[in-house]
């Protein structure tokens, strides 16, 4: 299980750029709040890369939870991190744990649609995993 904005506070952290966005978080506007997190955390060159690391470090992988998605946004994009993760995570199901709805429609193909209003009109490889219940 991966928590995404545990994973993004941690990589801050460790470029030692926590400190400094908390002291300036205050003076800063909504949008250079943002940009600053955004840089910080680029999905395919930092979120991606850390990803993988603690993929490799976990011998037996089978299922790979993906947390955190609500929490992330606005400055990291689901379907960003989908299209990059497959990358890296292409031997084994993930399971990307979604505040909204994942729908489908003829024509558009599949949306998550972020708290259930937030439409990212965007291509997805995904399946909503309600169709996968198991049989008692």
């Amino acid at each position: 299980e991966i928590n995404l904005f545990d994973l993004c506070v941690d990589l801050i952290k460790e470029r030692g750029y926590w400190d400094k966005l908390i002291s300036k978080e205050s003076g800063l506007k909504k949008r250079q709040l943002k940009d600053q997190i955004q840089n910080l955390t680029q999905v395919d060159s930092k979120i991606v890369p850390a990803i993988a690391k603690k993929i490799e470090a976990q011998a037996g992988l089978q299922i790979l939870f993906i947390t955190g998605v609500g929490l992330v946004y606005p400055f990291i994009r689901s379907h960003n991190l989908l299209n990059n993760l497959q990358k890296v995570a292409k031997d084994f199901p993930t399971v990307m744990l979604f505040p909204g709805e994942y729908t489908f429609t003829e024509g558009r193909g599949q949306s998550l649609d972020l708290f259930g209003i937030l439409n990212e009109d965007k291509y997805y490889r995904a399946f909503n995993i309600e169709e996968y219940k198991l049989q008692s």
